[in-house]
Parts: C-alpha cells; sequence; structure tokens
C-alpha cells in the first residue's frame, strides 16, 4: 500500500469540503484515459502545443542559445506526443542533445521509449521514473546546460501560491543560464474552454471516476461509480476552471485499508482539479516571482496556447 496515496485520501475525504489531489489521477488506466482526453477535437490544449512545436521548432532552438551538446529534460513526459517534433528537429539538424523523459508511469515511459526507437533511433534517450526533484539534482551537477520541458498547461492545476512555490523549486534545481519551456494555457472565449472539459463523450467523467476505482483497487474501497457523476465550472473573471465528483445520492463508502467509512449527502462535491488559464500580465508575474525572466512567448495562430521560454 502506498502510505503517501493512503494518507491523502483520508485528508481530502474527511475535510469539511472533501477533496481528491490530482496527482493520483495518473495510474497506468489514467494516463491512458488522459490520451482518450487530448486526443478530442474540442481539447485545444494538444494541438495548440503541437502546433507550437512543431511550426516553431527552429525558434525555439534557436532562441535557447546553448553550446552543444545539451540536456532536454522533460517533466511528465507521458506519450512524448507534443515533444516528438522538436526532438524530430533536433534529429535532423544532427544537434547533439540528452532527452530525459520524467514521469510516474512505468507504462506510458516503455510506450514513449518504444516509439522513440523506432522513429528516432539517433536519439540519446535516458529515461527515467520517479520524483522530478531527485532527477533534476543530479542534472544540476552536469557540464552541460539543460533545457526544462514543463508541458501541457500543468502549471495551471496549481493555485498561484502553489505555482511559485514549484516554479521556484524548478529555479533552485537549475543551473544559472538554464532555460525552462512551460505551457500555459491562455484565457480566451469562455465556451471554448467549456467544451475542453466538460465533454459530450464523457471521457472526463471516466478520467475523474477512474480515481474512485483506484482507490477501491489500491485501499479496498467499495465505490459505487455509477453512484457519482462529474462536473465542472470555468469562472472567466479569474481564469479557474474547477472539477468535482458529484455524489447522486445518500451514501456510505468503506475505505478498509485504512480503517475509515466515509459519508456522503446527496450532491456532496468531491473537488478533484483546479486548470487555470493565464493572461499575460499574470504569466510576466510568475515568472518574476520565481526568479526567471521571460525570453520569448512562443504561440499558436489562434492564440489559444503559449508556450513560454524563461531563463535563470
Amino acid at each position: 500500500m502506498d502510505c503517501s496515496f493512503a494518507e491523502d485520501v483520508r485528508s481530502g475525504l474527511t475535510a469539511e469540503k472533501k477533496y481528491l489531489l490530482s496527482k493520483y489521477f495518473y495510474d497506468d488506466n489514467g494516463s491512458r484515459i488522459f490520451q482518450e482526453i487530448m486526443n478530442m477535437p474540442e481539447y485545444y490544449l494538444t494541438d495548440a502545443e503541437f502546433e507550437i512545436l512543431s511550426i516553431q521548432a527552429k525558434q525555439i532552438i534557436e532562441a535557447l542559445d546553448f553550446s552543444r551538446p545539451f540536456n532536454i529534460v522533460e517533466l511528465g513526459a507521458g506519450d512524448g506526443f507534443k515533444t516528438f517534433k522538436l526532438l524530430e528537429y533536433l534529429v535532423k539538424e544532427r544537434i547533439e542533445v540528452n532527452y530525459v523523459p520524467i514521469d510516474i508511469s512505468q507504462e506510458a515511459m516503455d510506450m514513449l521509449i518504444a516509439q522513440l526507437k523506432k522513429r528516432l533511433p539517433s536519439l540519446n534517450v535516458i529515461p527515467k521514473i520517479g520524483d522530478y526533484f531527485e532527477i533534476l539534482k543530479a542534472f544540476k551537477k552536469d557540464n552541460h546546460p539543460s533545457l526544462l520541458l514543463f508541458l501541457g498547461a500543468n502549471i495551471g492545476n496549481y493555485s498561484d501560491k502553489n505555482a511559485i512555490e514549484l516554479l521556484k523549486l524548478f529555479n533552485d534545481n537549475m543551473k544559472k543560464g538554464d532555460k525552462l519551456l512551460i505551457g500555459i494555457d491562455l484565457k480566451k472565449n469562455p465556451i471554448t474552454i467549456h467544451n475542453a472539459y466538460l465533454d459530450v463523450h464523457g471521457i472526463t467523467r471516466r478520467f475523474n471516476l477512474n480515481l474512485l476505482l483506484r482507490i477501491n483497487r489500491e485501499l479496498g474501497a467499495n465505490f459505487n461509480i455509477n453512484n457519482f457523476d462529474f462536473y465542472c465550472y470555468y469562472n472567466p473573471d479569474n481564469g479557474e476552471l474547477n472539477s468535482y465528483i458529484v455524489s447522486l445520492k445518500q451514501q456510505q463508502v468503506d475505505i478498509k485499508k485504512i480503517g475509515l467509512s466515509v459519508h456522503f449527502n446527496y450532491n456532496e462535491l468531491i473537488w478533484t482539479e483546479l486548470s487555470k488559464k493565464y493572461d499575460f500580465n499574470e504569466i510576466n508575474n510568475l515568472a518574476s516571482e520565481s526568479k526567471f525572466s521571460i525570453v520569448q512567448n512562443f504561440l499558436d495562430t489562434k492564440h489559444y496556447f503559449t508556450d513560454s521560454l524563461w531563463k535563470k
């Protein structure tokens, strides 16, 4: 039993306002469902970032202004779909790099490595499973400059305070002159955002409810997912989209391995995720508060998304 998972579930489900941490979405099954989300036509984030990394790979690499070779360290690599175009450009131009994908899912990593061996066999890949910061510490001692990739709008899952704390940790584990390419979802028509998250296909619902199935499997709970639903709400004023699991009835769930019984009221909410959208003033503040300087914002043609290049 994963003790940290167990304790976080206990803390979340005994809080006055129940919550579950979104970092636990990504077991192997959760990672597979998230691939489905990224393939939805309404989920603009994938296409927007793919466009940036495909069309502007040359400009991004030139903006790094690195001596060669250098490291590309990707935090939360997933299937590497978006990053592939950037890596393909580097291989084509014979720019020597070490690609270091980091992820918590062994299954996702195995699939990524298999694809890279097939499609970019000459690329030097150093896969890592585990904690970002333990792995980053080793690269701080490396003589080569590093580009950290934190793509896919992952920063939007953190409150402002926690985002700055995370980015400061990145900064602390980077060498002077290292760069960070960070994916950031921009504020836009609220309808576009609503359609991307409250999807008609029900995939985001399955993604959230998979977390209850994980608690069943790993902690011996008896969640019946037919008794729960999914809801999300976007506030265009502050750019915050919040996601929830909804209890459809009064019910009690027993979680045997931690000796906990949890009562749910009819329509009670379990908060699962924040997905914040930013404007450029907020991006500037985020960078300066975490001791980075912005080199350049790379935008897709619809200006839905930016991959923002920062320098330590």
